[in-house]
């Protein structure tokens, strides 16, 4: 395993760290009405978070964004664990748009109106799986 990024894996680390970075950094001090709300949408699609508090949720969630964040940012943190930290976060945030209610048409994969905010990060998606796959092909 590579221990530093190669120059052309900066654009999308970069890329997705400014995006999760945000949005961390914009948790950190949410109020408890954005707390519920958060934790409202999290818990009906993943049941287990349920008996979370929402204002704890809110923040492991802005920790946790701000850490991955972080890590895309550091070319010190080789692209295989970065890669698959990004893929396992947006693999949840897809998981959210494929599970909740109304956000896709009726019986498509296209995104509703309210949809489109979480549909656009498939692109998170992609550049961990693209991380990931590009070490893991590199290492043979």
């Amino acid at each position: 395993m590579r221990f530093c990024a190669r120059p052309h894996q900066f654009p999308p680390r970069l890329a997705a760290a400014a995006v999760i970075l945000n949005s961390g950094l914009s948790k950190v001090h949410a109020d408890e009405q954005t707390a519920a709300g958060l934790h409202g949408m999290a818990a009906n699609t993943y049941p287990f978070l349920r008996d979370m508090d929402p204002v704890t949720f809110t923040k492991l969630l802005s920790r946790s964004e701000i850490a991955l964040g972080t890590a895309l940012l550091v070319p010190v943190v080789p692209s295989l664990l970065a890669g698959a930290a990004l893929t396992g976060f947006a693999a949840g945030l897809v998981g959210l748009y494929l599970r909740t209610p109304g956000m896709r048409q009726e019986g498509s994969l296209r995104p509703s109106e309210q949809g489109i905010g979480l549909v656009k990060d498939i692109w998170l998606l992609g550049i961990g799986v693209g991380l990931v796959m590009e070490e893991l092909q590199s290492a043979d």
